[in-house]
């Protein structure tokens, strides 16, 4: 079973040479809208547990206000932190929720939270209520979202968007040190990652399934698209992915994923509950006994690993879950 190892965040990484404090009014262009900051703000509410993971690595936990939206566990460095604040909902939180924290700002990575359709508002709605709002660049360069809820990303996703919303975040609040600290640890850790990825050499032709969920366990599951998260794990790997939809998490027949012949499966693992695949132990029994699935190459090899969900997502996770996924792989007969 694959499982996560949390990152101890570095502080010796940096050059001796302090970095300069934010010159304020900053502006950013998030998701392409405009965002101006006259100071760092006071507090923030954190609509995902990517963004507000990295607000306790940045070492403002004392500025959030409330979360919400979490899939997985906070990391466990983060736990007595994360106990402080206030869950406003495990999904979704409402738009007068968010307002009542009175929050100096609003974060999230996706656009379906905070953006045209968004569940939680729109950037008006807030701009109207005199809250900024702030979207990871992970959920707009590079990707569409106006065409479905997940979106499809035109090219492959890259962690350079991930250290850029840490870097702006950081300057948003104005612990840009700490930002280049945390970002120095990441890059270390991607580095690492990668060369124990490619170290493995497999031969050509490894390809391999990310099953996120599926809204009912007898219809077509949500798989990783060719150029999410999963799709850059894989290329690090050298496997192929055996879906080639630009969909961030399109539906794919169980059928047509047998005749792809995945050499192993990766089944995210959560505490949400939305659907009953969200069930990890659910996904083990629908492959090990469903007439098509437990045919296939990976269920009878027992080549079926377990990965939080939120590393499926673009995520500091992501880069600790590399590090997992091959020695994982290591483990297996792929040669």
């Amino acid at each position: 079973m694959l499982r996560l190892t949390t990152a101890i965040i570095a502080t010796s990484t940096l050059a001796p040479m302090a970095l300069a404090g934010t010159e304020y009014p900053l502006t950013l262009t998030s998701c392409g809208h405009e965002v101006t900051f006259d100071k760092a703000p006071e507090s923030v509410v954190s609509v995902g547990q990517s963004t507000t993971e990295i607000l306790y690595m940045l070492g403002l936990a004392d500025k959030v206000a409330g979360t919400a939206l979490w899939i997985n566990p906070v990391l466990p460095e983060f736990a007595e932190a994360d106990a402080r604040v206030e869950r406003l909902a495990d999904n979704a939180p409402s738009f007068e929720s968010v307002l009542a924290k009175k929050p100096g700002l609003v974060v999230t990575a996706y656009e379906w939270m905070i953006g045209p359709q968004g569940a939680v508002g729109t950037r008006e709605m807030f701009d109207d209520a005199q809250i900024p709002s702030w979207i990871m660049p992970t959920e707009c360069v590079g990707k569409d979202n106006t065409q479905s809820m997940d979106g499809a990303r035109s090219v492959l996703f890259d962690t350079a968007l991930l250290y850029q919303g840490v870097e702006e975040l950081a300057a948003i609040f104005d612990v840009s040190e700490r930002g280049a600290e945390v970002i120095a640890d990441l890059k270390a850790r991607e580095a690492a990652a990668v060369e124990r990825a490619q170290a493995l050499d497999l031969p050509e032709g490894v390809s391999g399934l990310f099953w996120y969920s599926s809204a009912e366990i007898e219809i077509d599951p949500y798989v990783a698209g060719a150029n999410g998260v999963p799709g850059w794990m894989l290329s690090k790997l050298g496997v192929q992915n055996v879906v080639a939809s630009p969909e961030e998490w399109p539906t794919v027949g169980w059928e047509t994923i047998a005749k792809a012949g995945p050499a192993f499966i990766v089944a995210a693992e959560m505490n949400r509950r939305r659907f009953p695949a969200d069930d990890i132990a659910v996904k083990r029994d629908f492959l090990t006994s469903d007439p098509v699935t437990s045919e296939m190459e990976a269920v009878k090899n027992d080549r079926i690993l377990t990965m939080p969900a939120n590393a499926m997502d673009p995520s500091v996770r992501a880069i600790y879950a590399l590090e997992s996924l091959a020695d994982s792989l290591a483990g297996f007969d792929l040669q």
